[in-house]
């Protein structure tokens, strides 16, 4: 009688059930809402998922270094510094030298760059308010919640850090 493979019962040689893997269930979640969103902005502004959530952050935490863009979205550098090379090149982001430390650069929305966002934000939020309406009030609050919990707090401005007003959205 032939031997069954030594490793054909153990667990960690299974099949991860994606249906139930958080991680996979998130971005799925992620990919889903960001899409619809972009939906919306991508051929009227030529804007791609990643050059708004730079814009949105920047909007939000004006004159941080593409380093600290890739932190505050959790991206990768270099796409990063591609959307930013993107967004400088059209106009939406001004690239400028930090007081400080003339070996750090600074980024900021343009005029331009604060026109799309201020068409775009609205209709991110719609976008975000139309998935919440599937829950009631509770559970968006428990919702709110949890992925504090999961997340952590989020990152505060540096001290003396200026910032925008506005209310950025990320999709």
């Amino acid at each position: 009688m032939p031997a069954e493979p030594q490793d054909a019962h153990r667990p960690d040689h299974a099949p991860l059930e994606l249906e139930r893997f958080l991680p996979y269930r998130l971005s799925i979640l992620s990919n889903t809402v960001s899409q619809a969103i972009a939906d919306d902005y991508q051929a009227r502004f030529d804007l791609s998922v990643t050059e708004w959530r730079v814009m949105a952050v920047l909007a939000r935490f004006e004159g941080l270094s593409a380093r600290e863009v890739a932190e505050r979205t959790a991206m990768d550098k270099v796409a990063v510094s591609r959307a930013l090379a993107r967004l400088v090149e059209a106009g939406r982001v001004n690239r400028g030298t930090h007081e400080g430390d003339k070996r750090r650069s600074v980024l900021s929305l343009s005029e331009a760059g604060w026109e799309v966002h201020d068409v775009v934000a609205p209709m991110a939020r719609a976008r975000e308010r139309e998935v919440l309406a599937k829950l009631d009030a509770d559970e968006q609050a428990w919702l709110s919640r949890i992925l504090d919990k999961l997340l952590g707090p989020p990152v505060p401005p540096r001290s003396g850090q200026p910032q925008s007003g506005a209310e950025a959205t990320v999709a």
